[in-house]
């Protein structure tokens, strides 16, 4: 039987990104159920970082990995714009005082300067400049291969069937082997309440949810400097993309089970209305189409530090839709946890706390 200091169960964004923080000082298993890494939540991204996406509680990770993407070359300029309708003030304003005070630059503008066609009734706008587009496939394959040089031992088609605590080790069995480590990590996303289950640990309550995402042919293609669209309500956005194809979602979140998540007709359908309701641009043709799952704890803020009633135990989990745009911080804040260290001087004014799996003590197994 293989020992290990900590095994990782996911292969994703999250279990690999902590598996390169903590390679260069412990040794680290990497368990992936799949026959290869990034199948499922990372591999369907939408692939953009937005300081402001996840609201306020997300936005300290987000703000602190923007340094450490760009240094890496994973990010690109794109710009958000946050539209509404005339009806839709009240929205706005609150989106603005939501983040007043947390450094993210965002403008009041006419939304008609930055989007063309842009039908009469999107007469509210919000500039973030900030935004940009994240390489999801470079920053996950440059996590992987930092795990590898530091040593990390991956298996993949390695589905964890048992995990057990016996003198102060795990005791793992997955379809490829047998192994054991000190300190077990549920990054297991969709599947971390499954995970946790297995172990014998109480779930926290994590929840997947449908998101649908559709590529387009528009005519006319979206300009080379359109901006990322949101909806101040919620209910759609869209980004440019290479080749002059758009990006569309119908912002949907539709509880799932775990799940190798596929789109439905009808959310389809509903994408493509909205965003005739928003441009004045022809649909041509439906290229591609996908839908993954976005997991969340019961208060939609991710999942980071050791089980209070499980020796051993680690979360993190619960990322939602937010956890490639978070990767880098995230990382280093659950790798200091995990190691009892003082935080990364990136992580400044992060409070740790926040996400700690303490918070849902009065659940039951």
């Amino acid at each position: 039987m293989s020992r290990y200091d900590v095994a990782i169960v996911g292969a994703g964004i999250a279990g690999a990104s902590l598996a390169a923080e903590l390679g260069p000082e412990v040794r680290v298993l990497l368990l992936e159920a799949e026959d290869r890494p990034g199948y499922h939540a990372t591999g369907r991204s939408a692939a953009f970082w937005s300081e402001t996406y996840g609201g306020p509680g997300i936005q300290p990770l987000t703000t602190a990995s923007g340094p450490l993407l760009r240094a890496g070359g994973h990010l690109d300029p794109l710009g958000a714009l946050h539209i509404g309708r005339d009806g839709e003030a009240a929205a706005i304003d609150a989106f603005l005082a939501r983040f007043e005070g947390s450094g993210v630059e965002l403008r009041s503008v006419d939304p008609r300067a930055y989007l063309p066609g842009l039908r009469r009734e999107w007469t509210l706008g919000v500039l973030e400049p900030s935004c940009e587009y994240i390489d999801v496939a470079g920053l996950h394959a440059a996590y992987l291969a930092a795990a590898r040089q530091a040593g990390v031992t991956l298996a993949t088609s390695a589905a964890l069937e048992s995990a057990r605590r016996e003198g102060g080790t795990w005791r793992i069995e997955t379809r490829t082997g047998s192994f054991s480590a000190a300190i077990l990590v549920d990054a297991a996303g969709a599947w971390a309440d499954q995970v946790a289950q297995i172990a014998g640990v109480a779930p926290i309550g994590i929840q997947p949810y449908r998101r649908t995402m559709l590529q387009l042919r528009t005519d006319p293609a979206p300009p080379a400097d359109c901006p990322h669209v949101m909806h101040i309500g919620g209910s759609f956005y869209f980004k440019p993309e290479a080749g002059g194809r758009l990006w569309l979602s119908p912002h949907d979140e539709i509880a799932s089970d775990p799940c190798d998540a596929a789109p439905e007709e009808i959310d389809v359908a509903t994408a493509i209305d909205r965003f005739e309701r928003v441009v004045d641009w022809r649909v041509e043709k439906l290229e591609h189409k996908w839908a993954g799952l976005r997991s969340f704890a019961p208060d939609r803020l991710p999942v980071y530090g050791f089980d209070p009633a499980v020796e051993g135990f680690f979360w993190c989990a619960g990322q939602g839709g937010f956890g490639i745009q978070t990767a880098p911080a995230a990382a280093k804040l659950a790798a200091a946890l995990l190691r009892g260290h003082a935080p990364d001087r990136a992580l400044a004014g992060i409070d740790a706390a926040v996400y700690a799996p303490k918070r849902f003590r009065n659940r039951r197994a």
